[in-house]
């Protein structure tokens, strides 16, 4: 079946023809189109293209420092984080947020500080590992004039509206202050982000209002960047950068993997000794029972001072002495130094042993009278 151009089609071959095109090369693209609505006609099958598939650049001129699994953990660690952060804003300063985990990829420190412009300042927050001595560098945490205006005017009683500022915005004295506090509550939702992994402390120290000046971390230092994105109100969309240098991180690894180890049973150390002196020294309660009644709650009501009840056993019986709720051993009672005293004859999982072993002996007698 021979292709039927339309009358578009031949006025663009003749106006080629006119330019100086090849008639050859319009025929091939006014065939190609034409093929193209015969496919949409349901005259031939149309061919599915292939999604080109995308790769990340690796710069083998710097390997990556952490393992996939490394960076897992870090991604679940943000997610955390961003529930719980999300939750905080929302009641603390009342504006409807919702944070979410963008990235969270191996970087430079460099690519972290070139993205921050002039007047753009950041956090810097000590990190505090229990049970660990190592002085480590500092968190960075950079937050968007947008949010942290925006929550400054909830704070202040302002409307629902999201507050928009221009880029380069610069904080007054009074944002400042309150700039600390905002920033005092994203810092502290960190400790419970990391609550499942590891015991830590973040304490905000600092406030750097040229990032590019510092020297704490070196510019081609190993980081983890963690881009969050703060939907306010579905009226804008800001940004949290957190900053986590491979010192930090490399400590916080350390101790997750050496906890890690233990709870498979792989101890580093023996504590056996250690935790049996516990047990030798832990105190517990002794009682000594003479026996056990039952009276009715009236009986109880009427009893006066005088009454006699009737433990149905005899003064010289032996008393029960109970560790805890577990009846130990028995003895009889008896006054030592003026203080109601108990000697102690047997315990009572001896005296059930030799019951045992004497009904044992009377089995095999009886056996071999038998």
């Amino acid at each position: 079946m021979a292709d039927v151009l339309s009358q578009s089609q031949i006025d663009e071959l003749l106006k080629s023809m006119q330019g100086g095109g090849s008639a050859k090369t319009e025929e091939k693209k006014a065939s190609a189109e034409t093929a193209k609505k015969q496919d949409l006609a349901g005259d031939k099958p149309q061919k599915q293209e292939k999604a080109e598939i995308k790769y990340n650049k690796y710069d083998f001129y710097s390997p990556r420092k952490f393992t996939k699994d490394k960076m897992k953990i870090l991604g679940s660690v943000f997610e955390n984080y961003a529930r719980i952060a999300t939750s905080q804003v929302n009641g603390v300063f009342r504006v409807l947020t919702d944070i979410t985990v963008m990235e969270v990829q191996e970087r430079r420190y460099y690519e972290f500080v070139n993205a921050l412009k002039e007047n753009d300042i950041i956090t810097l927050v000590n990190t505090t590992i229990e049970n660990s001595t190592r002085k480590l560098v500092p968190l960075m945490m950079y937050v968007t004039p947008g949010l942290v205006i925006t929550l400054i005017d909830h704070m202040l009683g302002g409307g629902e509206d999201v507050v928009k500022v221009k880029d380069g915005y610069r904080y007054s004295d009074v944002e400042n202050a309150l700039y600390r506090r905002i920033l005092s509550q994203l810092i502290h939702a960190l400790g419970d982000g990391f609550a499942s992994y590891i015991n830590v402390n973040f304490e905000a120290y600092r406030i750097e209002e040229n990032p590019s000046m510092m020297q704490d971390v070196g510019l081609d230092e190993t980081v983890v960047i963690i881009t969050l994105n703060v939907d306010v109100a579905g009226q804008a969309m800001e940004r949290i950068r957190i900053c986590m240098p491979g010192n930090l991180l490399e400590s916080m690894f350390q101790v997750m993997d050496s906890r890690r180890h233990m709870a498979k049973g792989y101890a580093y150390e023996d504590n056996r000794e250690t935790i049996l002196d516990n047990i030798r020294y832990s105190r517990l309660p002794i009682t000594g029972q003479l026996g056990t009644v039952s009276l009715d709650l009236d009986d109880i009501y009427h009893l006066k001072v005088g009454d006699v009840i009737d433990m149905n056993k005899p003064k010289d019986r032996d008393v029960k002495l109970y560790v805890g709720r577990q009846a130990w051993f028995t003895g009889k009672m008896g006054i030592y130094k003026k203080n109601v005293a108990i000697r102690i004859n047997q315990r009572l999982y001896e005296s059930e042993e030799l019951e045992g072993d004497e009904a044992a002996a009377t089995e095999e007698s009886q056996v071999l009278e038998g």
